[in-house]
């Protein structure tokens, strides 16, 4: 058994650390209330944004352009979103093991644009090239940020060298459900939109009505899409800082009530030594006492 001096040293330690993650667990907390508003205002815009785009690209008939059509390189860029901190349970890991586990992203053909340090160093290790860092985003989401991962990962798939641009992120869905999610950006897959949309079609001259566009076709494309795209990585950022409130908050909640049983059980362990300790110094002394006499 461990001694008294021992016990009372671990228990100590452990009350040091169930105050800590009682602290974080409150700054998640308050975080989270901010960050979910973002969320829950922001979602309605980017979920009008990507139906209108479908619905406007698969009424477009067979359209020639950069953004519908795959590039001739087969490199393709993952956009992760990740966070700059970690005790947050499996938020990082999940996104990491959705782009390792995934077949279609091997290493030597998957360019990493990494927002989040835990997520770059994780697939670092892993032997992905990073080919962007964009981790001070997650402090606080702006649009200007995913304005700016927009333009960059655009200027390589309209250069060539980027054949795909996937988004990695983890949807809000509440406290305690976050949900890792892939999306493919571009090219916009548009045979896959025209299914869905027919089968989303309660009038059937939704399936048949094409659309008409002033200017042309490719002038409103070149507008429309990379404002889209810049929509989409926006919306990953602003779930995926709720997501990761949330999962802290959890994670600190569990983390403080496992040191409270902790701390009960020690207290448990110590009264019990503190006891054997002072029947063995009655033992002992009633021993004295009778070899005395």
């Amino acid at each position: 058994m461990a001694s008294m001096r021992d016990i009372k040293r671990r228990k100590e330690s452990v009350q040091s650390t169930g105050q800590i993650t009682k602290a974080m667990k409150l700054v998640s907390s308050v975080k989270l209330q901010k960050a979910k508003v973002g969320a829950e205002v922001s979602k309605p815009y980017f979920e009008t944004m990507y139906e209108t785009v479908a619905g406007m690209i698969a009424k477009s008939g067979q359209l020639s352009h950069p953004f519908l059509q795959k590039s001739q390189s087969d490199k393709k860029a993952v956009i992760t979103i990740t966070s700059n901190r970690g005790l947050a349970g499996g938020y990082n890991s999940n996104i990491v093991k959705l782009v390792s586990k995934d077949e279609r992203f091997k290493k030597e053909n998957t360019v990493i644009y990494a927002v989040g340090t835990k997520g770059r160093d994780s697939l670092a290790r892993q032997g992905y090239e990073i080919a962007g860092d964009y981790s001070e985003a997650m402090n606080e989401p702006l649009y200007s940020d995913a304005m700016d991962i927009g333009k960059e990962v655009l200027s390589k798939f309209t250069r060539g060298e980027i054949g795909e641009i996937y988004l990695a992120y983890t949807i809000f869905k509440n406290t305690v459900v976050q949900i890792p999610t892939l999306i493919k950006l571009l090219p916009v897959d548009a045979s896959d939109i025209v299914s869905e949309q027919e089968e989303s079609a309660e009038d059937p001259l939704d399936k048949i009505t094409l659309m008409n566009y002033e200017p042309e076709p490719e002038e409103a494309l070149d507008a429309i899409v990379p404002k889209y795209i810049n929509s989409l990585i926006y919306g990953g950022l602003t779930e995926s800082y709720a997501s990761e409130n949330g999962a802290r908050m959890q994670a600190m909640d569990s983390a403080t009530s496992n040191a409270e049983d902790m701390i009960s059980d020690l207290s448990l362990k110590y009264n019990r030594a503190r006891q054997a300790s002072i029947t063995q110094e009655l033992t002992e002394i009633i021993a004295g006492a009778s070899a005395i006499s």
